[in-house]
């Protein structure tokens, strides 16, 4: 089974609740930062340059909890029990 494979098999349900929380006015590098540091993609400036979070495909790899502090970022928790990414190695 190729690496390809075993991802493919990994799946993500979805919260009811947001476990990602920007601040309302982060400062433009560290959203720079997010955007350049998540292996999953899942941050994006808009065409009006505020910060966009994608919260399906989380790998909740905590990167982003590790580069900004509350004025980026107000809120970072894992998903509710049972949602968030389901690794499954195959």
């Amino acid at each position: 089974m190729t690496l390809n494979d075993k991802l493919a098999k990994n799946t993500w349900v979805p919260s009811p609740h947001q476990h990602i929380i920007p601040a309302s006015h982060p400062d433009f590098a560290a959203i720079a930062m997010l955007v350049t540091l998540c292996p999953a993609g899942r941050y994006r400036i808009n065409d009006q340059g505020s910060l966009c979070i994608d919260q399906t495909g989380c790998l909740e790899c905590g990167a982003c909890r590790m580069v900004c502090d509350e004025k980026t970022l107000i809120r970072w928790a894992y998903p509710s029990n049972g949602c968030g990414i389901q690794l499954r190695f195959g």
